[in-house]
């Protein structure tokens, strides 16, 4: 039986109904026209928290028994899980501790701040954030709110798929970013539970393609740590529950380029006057770089979150 079920996606959108923000869904004429077919944007990097990591973070944390959320959540991110665990547990007046590498990116880590959360720092090259960010919960009694493998937080990623499915209508085509796979893992089984017809691609960085090179090989393969700017699709293998989603319900996985990022980041700017982050705008690069063949179809495009700074973003575009 797999680890989520299209009746779990809609029982997180009833919980998050009224508290996530229902992204709007962008169309560009311009961009039809490169990637010769209807294309429909789904704007996570709108979304509280600015990013979709906010839909599971808040579904794992609302469905906590009220002794245990008062106590205190845990977690580890490079950055948009980070934030989006630290809003949830201010919604829910209960604290949140997060394990973040030493160079997350400073503005995901100011905004986590910002949200109330303690940040313990970690470094991502050397030492291994599951196994700390366990230790720490164990050590503070906090339940752990992990970014991607735990039923919930799929769940709750998976509702950005109902919402663009029922406002752009019939898709032929979902493309969703991977990182540790529970975005692709929900909107896969939100997608197809719907319209099982649906074709379901992920997109990894070149120097991040753990679940790529493991569905090609039936197992969960471990890479050493990406070295690529989109810092939220540095994992090293993917989830053990997330695969075993992903390795059902989705029809390929693609590899794009840091420079491929970057220019679906300032085709975004330019064309649709939207700020989004490299991790964000991995499914557009797919896109625009011609990965995918879609003529003719209609296609729903996740764009997973916007939390890039200024001067970043000013140095990527340069």
């Amino acid at each position: 039986m797999p680890p989520i079920s299209l009746g779990d996606v809609e029982a997180a959108a009833r919980r998050l109904e009224g508290v996530a923000h229902r992204t709007p869904v962008v169309t560009s004429r311009t961009l039809d026209s490169r990637a010769g077919a209807r294309v429909y944007l789904k704007a996570e990097n709108l979304q509280r928290g600015g990013a979709f990591k906010f839909r599971g973070a808040y579904n794992k944390i609302s469905s906590l028994a009220d002794a245990e959320r008062s106590r205190g959540v845990a977690a580890f991110s490079s950055g948009n899980h980070a934030q989006a665990v630290a809003l949830a547990a201010s919604l829910h007046d209960t604290t949140a501790v997060i394990l973040m590498p030493e160079d997350a990116p400073p503005a995901k880590v100011d905004a986590t701040r910002g949200y109330g959360a303690e940040v313990v720092v970690y470094d991502r090259w050397t030492q291994d954030r599951e196994a700390l960010g366990a230790a720490l919960a164990e050590e503070r009694g906090l339940t752990l709110v992990r970014p991607y493998d735990d039923p919930l937080v799929m769940a709750g990623q998976g509702t950005a798929a109902l919402e663009l499915l029922d406002d752009a209508g019939d898709l032929d085509v979902l493309v969703t970013p991977v990182g540790g796979g529970g975005l692709a893992a929900g909107c896969a089984t939100a997608g197809k539970g719907i319209r099982p017809e649906l074709r379901v691609y992920g997109v990894e960085p070149e120097a991040g393609d753990d679940t790529r090179r493991s569905l090609a090989e039936g197992r969960r393969v471990e890479i050493p740590v990406p070295k690529t700017i989109a810092d939220g699709l540095q994992a090293t293998t993917p989830g053990k529950l997330t695969f075993e989603v992903n390795r059902e319900l989705l029809d390929g996985v693609e590899t794009v380029s840091d420079d491929e990022l970057v220019a679906a980041m300032g085709f975004l700017f330019d064309r649709c006057k939207l700020v989004v982050e490299p991790s964000g705008a991995a499914a557009l690069a797919a896109l625009l770089a011609s990965k995918l063949d879609v003529e003719g179809l209609r296609v729903g495009v996740i764009l997973s979150g916007g939390n890039v700074g200024l001067a970043r973003f000013r140095e990527l575009m340069s």
